[in-house]
C-alpha cells in the first residue's frame, strides 16, 4: 500500500494545516476550518479518481476543509480496511470511499462510524447499512440502458459482444451488468452477450482481456466496457489491430483517455459523467453531514456550491445526473 499525496485545503487565512493534531470527529461538528476529510477511492493511479479527487479538492477550498487522498495500490475487496482504520484513529470527520466490495469493508466503516466519523460512499456503494450517504453518478438503470444504446447503434442493431469490467466484486459494474443482461434479453433480441471478463481496472489485464475475448470469439462485433480503465485498454488494444473498424468499442470512459481513439475512428461514442462533478458533489454532502444539515433520511435536502441543491433520496441515495455522450462532435470541448 502506499500513499498517492495529501491534500489539505483551507480557506480561512492563515490557517494552520495540522492534520496529525486534529481533534476527534465529533469534535468537528461545526463544519468549515478544522474538518478533516479523507478520500479513498477504489485505487491509486486511476484517471477517473484522480478527476474524482480535484472535484473534491475544489469543494474543499469552497468549504474550508482538510481533504486528504489515500489508497491501495490494486482494487481487491478488502485492501482499503487499513487506510478506513487508520483515518478513524486519526479522527477524521468523514470518510469519502470508492467501494470496492459491498461487504467487504463494511466492519471497518462500521467501526469508523462508531467513532463518530462521517461515511459517504460515492462511485461505487456499500450495502446502506455501512454508510451516511451514497452519491450516486447516475442511477444504474439509466447507465445500463445509455451503455446498451450506444453498442446497439454501432453494430447496427445485431450480434455478438462482450462486456470487459472491473472486478468481479465490483458493486456498480455488477448492478450495471445485470441490468444489462435483463435490457438484451427484452429490448434486444438480436444482440448476443457471449462473454463478461474482468480486468481488474488494470490497465495491461484488461488490454490483455481484450486480446482474449477477440480471440475466443472470432463474430464479435462489439466491446462494452463499464469501468475507464477497461475500455481505454480495450480502444488502445483495437487501435492497432485488425480489427479496426470492424469491433466497436464503447463504455464509460474520459473524454483525456479517450480522445485519440476517437479522433483516429476506433471509438465511435462513449458514455460518462463529469467524474469531478461527483467528487466535488461528494465533499459536499460529506460537510453537510459533518455539520448536521442532513443526517441521511429521505427528503433532506442541502447546497453544493456550482451544482445547486440536492435532495436525499430512499436509502440514502443523492443522485449527480443523467450520463452524458461523448463524441467527435464535443469531445474536444472537455478536458478531464
Amino acid at each position: 500500500m502506499k500513499f498517492s499525496r495529501s491534500v489539505a485545503v483551507l480557506v480561512a487565512a492563515g490557517a494552520a494545516l495540522a492534520l496529525t493534531a486534529c481533534g476527534g470527529a465529533a469534535d468537528d461538528a461545526g463544519g468549515g476550518d478544522g474538518v478533516t476529510v479523507t478520500m479513498l477511492p477504489k485505487n491509486l493511479g486511476n484517471p477517473y479518481f484522480e478527476t474524482s479527487t480535484s472535484g473534491a479538492e475544489e469543494a474543499a477550498g469552497e468549504l474550508g476543509l482538510a481533504l486528504e487522498e489515500v489508497g491501495p495500490e490494486t482494487s481487491t475487496p478488502d485492501s482499503q480496511v487499513p487506510f478506513i482504520n487508520t483515518s478513524a484513529q486519526q479522527g477524521v470527520a468523514a470518510l469519502v470511499v470508492s467501494a470496492n466490495d459491498p461487504r467487504a469493508i463494511g466492519d471497518a466503516l462500521d467501526e469508523a462510524r462508531a467513532a463518530g466519523t462521517k461515511v459517504v460512499t460515492f462511485d461505487s456503494d456499500t450495502d446502506p447499512e455501512f454508510r451516511d450517504i451514497f452519491v450516486n453518478q447516475a442511477t444504474a438503470e439509466g447507465i445500463a440502458s445509455k451503455q446498451l444504446e450506444l453498442i446497439s447503434e454501432q453494430i447496427g442493431g445485431s450480434g455478438e459482444i462482450a462486456i470487459l469490467s472491473a472486478s468481479a466484486n465490483a458493486t456498480n459494474q455488477n448492478a450495471w451488468i445485470e441490468l444489462m443482461e435483463a435490457q438484451l434479453a427484452s429490448d434486444y433480441p438480436d444482440i448476443e452477450l457471449v462473454e463478461i471478463a474482468y480486468g481488474d481496472d488494470d490497465d495491461q489485464a484488461s488490454f490483455d482481456k481484450t486480446a482474449a475475448l477477440l480471440q475466443a470469439h472470432p463474430d464479435l462485433k462489439g466491446i462494452v466496457s463499464p469501468t475507464t480503465v477497461g475500455v481505454a485498454a480495450a480502444a488502445r488494444y483495437v487501435s492497432t489491430s485488425e480489427f479496426k473498424g470492424k469491433v466497436a468499442v464503447t463504455g464509460l470512459g474520459t473524454p483525456n483517455q479517450m480522445r485519440e481513439y476517437v479522433e483516429d475512428g476506433t471509438v465511435t461514442a462513449f458514455a460518462l459523467w463529469n467524474p469531478g462533478d461527483l467528487g466535488y458533489l461528494a465533499a459536499y454532502a460529506a460537510s453537510a453531514l459533518v455539520d448536521g444539515t442532513i443526517t441521511g433520511a429521505p427528503g433532506e435536502t442541502f447546497e453544493a456550491g456550482r451544482l445547486g441543491e440536492f435532495t436525499v433520496g430512499e436509502d440514502g441515495v443523492v443522485l449527480l445526473g443523467d450520463p452524458f455522450v461523448f463524441d467527435a462532435s464535443n469531445i474536444g470541448d472537455f478536458d478531464f
